[in-house]
């Protein structure tokens, strides 16, 4: 068994077909996933998709290249629209640098808003960085310091750094068919370093598919290629790491209930 911790299945890629790429995911063994929210005004879709498969759970939160367009949303929004049963987590919120279409300061703003909603529902937050490793670090032990909350580093792409510090915070980290790609040897490097009950995998579908479909639209079924690489960079069988990485999935989301297969 695995688990898609980070998919998009609300995205238009998916509207036409659905049902059949969740259907193609249990037939591979991925048993469970998340969809990840990247606006909140588009909540009452993610929970809709959430609530129509047993086996998909939702997160509630703002990606950062949209929080200029969400600076409405505050803490009490985010606490509220959690306690839909399918929904595990806070997110996705976080830095992001390499495109500009917020401020660094409304992204700042937006992510101290997802860390007190994740403190305050003890709900893992769905942290996105990306080229902005000094200041996510910098946040991370600012906020930790003002009391913990649990958090992943989503699609982990960042350098040794910040994974360090994020393990050193308590928090997961995910790995996404980044991987996988020929020329990803720091990525893999991290990933050995990361202690085994750290460890997550997801698609973050539909974008980076990996390897073995590389060029492709993404989907949750191809994580399995992702976990087969991460087992042979850390040095473990593919049962062992589809083992670690959903008993890890359970403990990070621990709200997510066991569905059967």
């Amino acid at each position: 068994m695995l688990i898609d911790t980070h998919c998009h299945l609300d995205f238009p890629d998916f509207d036409a077909e659905r049902d059949d790429l969740v259907g193609r995911a249990s037939d591979a063994g991925v048993k469970q996933m998340i969809t990840i929210s990247t606006l909140v005004h588009r909540f009452d879709r993610i929970k809709a998709i959430a609530e129509a498969y047993p086996q998909v759970f939702c997160s509630v939160g703002t990606h950062p290249n949209h929080a200029h367009e969400e600076p409405d949303i505050q803490v009490e929004d985010l606490v509220r629209l959690s306690e839909h049963p399918k929904c595990v987590a806070i997110g996705e919120a976080g830095l992001d640098y390499f495109y500009d279409y917020a401020t660094p300061e409304q992204q700042a703003r937006g992510l101290r808003r997802h860390i007190a909603a994740a403190r305050i529902t003890g709900l893992p937050l769905v942290i996105h960085a990306r080229s902005a490793d000094d200041d996510m670090a910098t946040i991370l032990r600012e906020e930790h310091a003002n009391g913990a909350f649990p958090f992943l580093l989503h699609c982990f792409s960042s350098g040794a750094e910040l994974a360090r510090t994020g393990v050193e915070l308590g928090g997961y980290v995910s790995f996404s068919g980044i991987l996988t790609f020929p020329k990803s040897t720091d990525i893999r490097d991290i990933a050995r370093d990361v202690p085994r009950d750290r460890l997550l995998v997801e698609t973050d579908a539909p974008y980076l598919a990996p390897k073995k479909w590389r060029g492709k639209r993404n989907e949750p079924s191809y994580v399995t290629n992702t976990a087969e690489i991460l087992a042979e960079t850390i040095g473990v069988s593919a049962e062992e790491i589809a083992a670690i990485t959903t008993e890890n999935a359970f403990r990070c989301f621990a709200k997510m209930t066991r569905v059967a297969a």
